[in-house]
């Protein structure tokens, strides 16, 4: 089986096993300009109550079956517009990015779902702090982040003069701010194709074509978003592993000069891996604006409920975050 496949076999069990979630947008996959179609249809879901993620990634899947005849190029450029890319800003607004991501260790649970997405579905177009909020999902898939998916998508977004950048993935026990991403992948978790990323512990790979530092510093208002707990803690999350010492809870970038990463403040996954590349990117771009990224609360399977008042953080946070940055008068 192919690492494509590995997605269409487990789209197969979903249908099955899982036909509400399926089924919920089929009507839209009969349409004109189905992908984003389908991405408008998934926000104003979940914006009036419907709190769930996880009917957009299955659909998207079944999407890019029913077009498999079609060019590599053509299937691309659907799957992208089904995430919500590009975001597009008026001119004149303040600009936030948000990003999150799909569904993953679905060999576990099928009907997990990710509280990322669901974010970025709950806040997509929504102005706060006078800003406009934009928001895309990318996926959990090895093979897009070594074709270079987060550098061809953001570009032009960092090009174009944001006032705020948040990459966001699920994975903890309270919200992390991940102050110090690593270079490397050392995780043993397989992505939504049934790969893994190469890497361990004892022996971290920097991602194919990735350059730079063994680590890099996010440039978030942490101290105005670690006061937006509600339900959960906010912790600045400074805690790395490296080869050469282990687990390091690091002051400042330059207490990390001479190590090598084995894990970054986000991990050995990809959820790291966005956060190092999304702040290189901005380097290399010489772009200023707050950039960074959040890990979100684990949920096992779905809770509403739970998801709900994660998303209502992320808001609260978005908003700490957005007011910081404004310009006093």
């Amino acid at each position: 089986m192919t690492a494509k496949e590995a997605e269409s076999e487990r789209l197969s069990v979903a249908e099955r096993e899982l036909p509400s979630l399926t089924n919920r947008y089929d009507g839209i996959l009969a349409g004109p300009d189905a992908a984003a179609s389908l991405w408008r249809a998934a926000v104003a879901d979940v914006q009036s109550g419907h709190f769930d993620d996880r009917p957009l990634y299955w659909a998207r899947l079944k999407l890019l079956r029913q077009m498999r005849e079609q060019t590599a190029s053509a299937l691309e450029a659907a799957e992208h517009r089904a995430r919500g890319f590009p975001p597009v800003f008026s001119d004149g607004e303040r600009k936030v990015l948000i990003t999150g991501f799909d569904p993953f260790h679905l060999n576990r649970e099928i009907g997990q779902s990710n509280p990322s997405g669901l974010a970025a579905l709950a806040l997509d177009n929504a102005v706060i702090e006078g800003a406009r909020v934009r928001a895309a999902i990318f996926p959990v898939r090895f093979q897009d982040f070594d074709a270079g998916i987060v550098e061809a998508l953001l570009a032009p977004l960092f090009a174009n003069g944001l006032a705020l950048a948040l990459t966001i993935s699920m994975g903890r026990d309270q919200f992390d701010l991940e102050r110090f991403p690593g270079r490397r992948r050392s995780s043993d978790a397989l992505d939504n194709r049934d790969l893994a990323g190469g890497g361990s512990l004892d022996h971290p790979v920097p991602p194919p074509g990735v350059d730079g530092p063994e680590f890099v510093e996010f440039s978030l208002p942490a101290a105005a978003m670690a006061i937006s707990h509600r339900r959960w803690r906010v912790r600045d999350n400074r805690r790395v592993r490296s080869l050469e010492r282990g687990a390091v809870n690091a002051e400042s970038l330059s207490d990390l000069r001479e190590d090598t990463a084995a894990a970054g403040s986000g991990g050995g996954f990809l959820s790291n891996e966005i956060a190092y590349r999304s702040l290189r990117l901005q380097q290399r771009l010489g772009a200023r604006f707050p950039l960074g990224h959040i890990h979100t609360p684990a949920v096992v399977g779905h809770n509403a409920a739970i998801e709900g008042d994660i998303v209502e953080q992320v808001r609260a946070m978005v908003e700490a975050a957005v007011r910081a940055e404004t310009p006093k008068r």
